[in-house]
């Protein structure tokens, strides 16, 4: 099959601090187009054993935006405990699922903001040592794009549909 959803990867490429969020943009951008003109079956369905499905993996993200950069890179205490689970209640409609990771990217490109210098510490320690704004980018977007991956295959699974 053909690619449908074809997007070209970023070639930002003024920097270092740049070419990092452009690349973490692309990777949650990859993620959300997943999930264009599925409905609220399709987005819950599971074409594998396992209980992953789409929405699941957007609210899995949901919680590990918030987590990284909310509480680890800012230190709010609200999400020191995320909820990483891939399994979406029923009454979660996919509409408050996805507005739920719009609104967590958006509060995660504050708090870059805020940081400032992509040598900025996180707030909390990771591995007992505080980690640089550079190490939070490169590990979300490595999460993120193992995820879109992941959402690259069940959408195939799902309805044919392909492509970054």
């Amino acid at each position: 099959m053909l690619e449908s959803q074809r997007e070209p990867v970023p070639f930002d490429d003024d920097g270092e601090r740049d070419t990092a969020l452009a690349f973490l943009a692309f990777a949650r951008s990859c993620v959300l187009k997943k999930l264009d003109g599925l409905d609220e079956e399709q987005l819950r369905r599971r074409p594998l054993v396992s209980e992953t499905n789409l929405l699941g993996l957007v609210q899995h993200l949901t919680g590990v935006e918030r987590y990284w950069f909310g509480h680890a890179l800012a230190g709010d205490p609200r999400h020191a405990e995320p909820d990483f689970t891939m399994v979406v209640a029923p009454d979660r409609s996919a509409a408050q699922v996805i507005a739920g990771y719009r609104d967590a990217i958006a509060a995660s490109d504050a708090h870059i903001r805020a940081a400032g210098s992509l040598d900025a510490r996180t707030a909390q320690p990771v591995n007992d040592e505080p980690r640089t704004l550079r190490w939070v980018i490169a590990h979300l977007t490595g999460e993120t794009a193992r995820h879109a991956g992941h959402a690259d295959i069940l959408r195939e699974l799902i309805d044919g549909v392909t492509g970054r």
